[in-house]
This record gives structure tokens, sequence and C-alpha cells, in this order.
């Protein structure tokens, strides 16, 4: 298989705060992958929103809103 045929992935480090191409450390330290450097530098900002939207349903479940 060649390099051009390999599908490039990037992970956002949460211990150094840095994207990284490619699975070059421990996985207790990554989030993704992602499909773009782009992608993986929103990382953490998009797991804010997805903690928000969830912890937002359940307090309408609990009916708290």
């Amino acid at each position: 298989m060649s390099e051009e045929s390999i599908e490039r992935q990037y992970w956002y480090n949460t211990k150094t705060g840095q994207v990284e191409e490619g699975h070059r450390s421990s996985w207790t330290n990554l989030m993704g992958p992602y499909p773009t450097r782009a992608a993986a530098e929103r990382a953490l900002e998009q797991a804010k929103r997805r903690n928000e939207s969830w912890e937002d349903e359940d307090r309408e479940w609990r009916g708290e809103r």
C-alpha cells in the first residue's frame, strides 16, 4: 500500500495541547482521530459544546427546564 493511499488522520494531544499527524502518543492523552488538522485543533471546543448539549438534555429529561 503506497503512502498516498493511506488516509491522513490527526489527533489532539490533551497533555501537550498540540495536534499530531498520525498516532504517536499514548492513547490516554489523545482525542481523535480527526480528518483534518483544523478539526483536531477544535477538539476541545467541540467536546465542550457536546457536553453542554448533553447536560441541557439531561436537565430537560429531569424536568429542570
